[in-house]
């Protein structure tokens, strides 16, 4: 009996080191890496080793995306408990920028055919790029053809000349060296994927060791992987993937929800709402709707903003120019405030997203948009107090003076005239008789001073 258990022991011991009959997770990148991203992609490894999946294949098309969430994932790939593959299809996709780091980090890295991968040279942050034929020294290009000696100091990098550019440079081949080393990938394509922008086809990127497979859809990659065996956390894991169930995950609410206003325009959008939100419940209390609708607004834009490459420099001069543009309607500048204003605004537009990669931007269309409706209506208040200045008074205590009057009424030593249909209560140097006409020429709290229209002839 206690040879049978032990039997036993060890039968499920040997099942569980070398065989995984778990289901394979397949989850979908599409389109721009970013916070979004990287929550859906941790998400789905948490539900992977809950489900207690063999692997999880990452279906994958992207551009590239911010560093700051591709190290996320990396991150999240390099401490699973379950082998993560990254799968670029399908035929037409790529995995450029972020996701070539992606692609080496990865427990298996496939490709479909007509796919491919590369240019992973890190994107301009708050300069400008040097133009193709300039070297860091300075200098035009070396002569690079074939036959030629290339000089060991040219740099064939795309990247500005400038210190902290070389520095990003090599601190992005750095991390790729190290994930292909670990990988056991080629390290050499990656340091140029990085230096040169360099892109590589699927079936070039296998025979280049690049990539460990090549296959057309996620069923025929799980063939190749069937057998597979791979050492996580000090176990291995043998794949049993031809007859595996596969679950598909797909982005949920949360995820669309957080891919919507990290979308930097929507939150671009959201703050200017907020800010405008808030300031009409200032200048109107009471009215609570805006006030809560630009708070909520405002909150969700910051939310975003935290979560995104933001130059906090270019958000002080959004939140400026739109002071400047109000202040304009309560101070007389002539236009100083409101023309400084909306050029504060269009700087601080431009600079609030401090990244160059693809989708990441806020549209020039949109900044004029925006500023020229906030200059419009600037203008349009603006032209209706000055109108109105030009009026002539119509209410209040100035508009009764040099108003006309008659004496309707003498009352114990008082005399009460008629002004603009009210009785008032009047007082004059002179004499003063019932239905006499008389001019208001001053004011003294609640009684009028008047004259009489036409001085009385004296007997």
């Amino acid at each position: 009996m206690h040879r049978l258990f032990a039997l036993s022991i060890l039968l499920l011991a040997a099942l569980v080191s070398h065989g995984q009959s778990g289901p394979v997770i397949v989850l979908t990148i599409n389109g721009a890496i970013g916070p979004s991203t990287a929550d859906y992609f941790h998400r789905g490894l948490d539900k992977a080793v809950d489900q207690n999946a063999q692997l999880v294949v990452v279906q994958m098309d992207t551009p590239g995306g911010l560093d700051t969430s591709m190290r996320a994932m990396i991150k999240d790939i390099l401490a699973a408990p379950v082998p993560v593959a990254i799968f670029v299809s399908p035929s037409g996709a790529r995995a450029a920028s972020a996701g070539t780091y992606l692609l080496y980090a990865s427990h298996v890295a496939a490709m479909a055919p007509a796919t491919n991968l590369g240019a992973a040279t890190p994107v301009q942050i708050g300069g400008t790029p040097a133009k193709p034929d300039e070297k860091p020294d300075g200098g035009k290009e070396r002569d690079q053809r074939p036959g030629k000696k290339a000089d060991k100091d040219a740099q064939p990098s795309p990247a500005a000349n400038d210190a902290m550019t070389r520095k990003v440079v090599s601190d992005a081949v750095a991390y790729i060296r190290g994930l292909a080393q670990l990988r056991g990938r080629n390290a050499e394509w990656a340091e140029k994927a990085v230096r040169e922008a360099v892109s590589l086809p699927a079936e070039e990127a296998l025979k280049l060791k690049v990539i460990d497979v090549i296959a057309s859809d996620v069923a025929d990659l799980l063939k190749a992987l069937d057998g597979r065996s791979f050492e996580l956390q000090g176990t291995k894991r043998t794949l049993q993937t031809q007859s595996a169930a596969l679950v598909r995950i797909d982005p949920d609410w949360r995820s669309r929800l957080l891919g919507v206003i990290t979308d930097p325009s929507v939150a671009y959008i959201l703050m200017l709402i907020g800010i405008y939100g808030l300031l009409f419940e200032f200048y109107n209390p009471g009215m609570v709707f805006p006030g809560v609708i630009g708070a909520i607004c405002l909150l969700v834009a910051m939310y975003a903003f935290q979560m995104l490459p933001v130059n906090y420099a270019g958000l002080a001069l959004i939140a400026l120019g739109l002071g400047f543009m109000v202040a304009e309607l309560f101070i007389t500048s002539y236009g100083a405030l409101g023309v400084g204003g909306a050029i504060a605004f269009v700087v601080g537009s431009i600079m609030l997203i401090d990244t160059d990669v693809p989708g990441y931007d806020i549209p020039w269309t949109l900044i004029a948009g925006l500023t020229g409706g906030s200059a419009a209506f600037m203008l349009l208040v603006l032209g209706m107090a000055l109108k109105a200045r030009g009026r002539p008074v119509v209410s209040g205590g100035e508009e009764l003076l040099g108003a006309a009057g008659e004496i309707v009424e003498h009352n114990q030593d008082e005399w009460w005239a008629r002004v603009h249909s009210e009785l008032w209560r009047v007082r004059s140097d002179g004499p003063l008789r019932r239905h006499q006409k008389v001019r208001v020429t001053g004011r003294d709290g609640l009684t009028l001073i008047v004259e009489p229209e036409q001085p009385e002839q004296g007997a």
